[in-house]
């Protein structure tokens, strides 16, 4: 198959800019792969299709406030810092991106408060917008990651506008029975740094949401335990690979960014038992179905994990472990619509999304979900 084949027309007012009230009232599209059958509910309902031995897989990786806001020495431009990932905690080495890029060079400072308690050397380039920072404070190194988290903020994608427009504004409010508030960004920041997370979050080092597994409420995960279906989790450092275009028509040259994956022993005994008792086994969001399908052999068993995977999943494909997934609604052409199409069928997927957009389902990591399901 080619990246045209993959698209289709979303209309911007469907990408969703902000989370639902509760995370259980997202709407939830049941697609049957066999029938060929769509079902329209809300995710609340999602634990009816579950019970006894059933196994869900969610990912526990926890995102961290990675969006920074400095001034350049002499000049005070303002530059935007994404931090990517820690290379040297000792040194406080760290990798980022930086914007505007050109304006960045390296022997550059960058201040992040009033009281430059933090300021960031730039010590190398790395790619046109990647940039290696030595931070520069007086915190011991205990001390200073946490400070460096409490100046950031939520690493929202680029398609979720912050501030909203006074459309979206109005919505906001309504959906979450705001009235008159003195500080309104701050209330929907607050809210960001809750639901830009899942339940499950723990590991801390995603720089995006695993979006699907945030679909989940506590309520929600305790009516499926009650249906004897057990919720268990593996690690998926979410990365800003996330959100890079596919860019080439034939697939098969597609490069997709490496990201950090853990799959504890535990969980491999976990699916093994689901397998031997013939229950279904749920990967909850691409990311965690791109984990398992890395770690598996040619015998279809997985194996315990740590390391780094650029798996990139299109049609066809043959999946190994999971035979049911949940999946948010995603972007026209993007490698995580691919695989849900690879997962449940060109036809069937593709006829979803176009009712999922005649009937206003909302798109992104804020958006609704879908239930593949055979």
């Amino acid at each position: 198959m080619k990246l045209s084949d993959f698209k289709f027309k979303l209309p911007p007012e469907l990408i969703a800019q902000y989370p639902r009230y509760n995370r259980d009232d997202t709407r939830l599209m049941v697609v049957h792969r066999k029938s060929g059958l769509i079902e329209h509910k809300q995710m609340r309902d999602a634990a009816d299709y579950f019970g006894e031995g059933d196994l869900l897989i969610f990912n526990d990786a926890k995102v961290f406030p990675a969006r920074l806001y400095s001034k350049k020495e002499k000049t005070l431009a303002d530059i935007e810092v994404f931090l990517l990932r820690e290379l040297n905690h000792e040194l406080r080495y760290w990798d980022v991106l930086v914007d505007p890029a050109r304006k960045i060079r390296i022997g550059n400072k960058l201040f992040f408060d009033d009281d430059s308690n933090i300021v960031a050397e730039v010590i190398d380039n790395t790619t046109s917008r990647g940039r290696t920072f030595r931070f520069l404070t007086d915190y011991n190194n205990d001390e200073f990651v946490p400070k460096l988290y409490a100046i950031g903020h939520p690493p929202l994608p680029h398609y979720i506008e912050r501030p909203m427009s006074p459309e979206v504004e109005e919505e906001y409010r309504k959906e979450y029975m705001i009235q008159d508030d003195e500080d309104f960004l701050a209330v929907v920041e607050e809210e960001d740094r809750e639901r830009y997370q899942s339940i499950f979050a723990d590991k801390v080092g995603a720089v995006a949401s695993p979006a699907t597994s945030a679909q989940f409420s506590k309520l929600l995960v305790k009516r499926l335990e009650v249906n004897g279906a057990a919720s268990k989790t593996l690690t998926s450092y979410v990365s800003l690979g996330n959100f890079r275009d596919v860019d080439v028509e034939d697939l098969s040259k597609h490069k997709t960014d490496s990201e950090h994956i853990v799959i504890p022993d535990t969980l491999v005994a976990d699916v093994d038992k689901a397998h031997e008792r013939n229950c279904r086994v749920c990967a909850v969001g691409t990311e965690v179905m791109r984990a398992l399908e890395h770690v598996t052999g040619s015998t279809g068993q997985i194996s315990a994990f740590d390391g780094w995977t650029n798996l990139f999943i299109f049609p066809p494909y043959n999946f190994s472990v999971a035979d049911t997934m949940f999946a948010n609604f995603y972007f026209p052409q993007s490698s995580q619509q691919m695989m849900t199409v690879a997962f449940g069928g060109y036809d069937n997927i593709m006829r979803a999304y176009k009712i999922a957009v005649q009937e206003g389902y909302r798109f992104g990591d804020y958006g609704d979900c879908m239930l593949i399901i055979d």
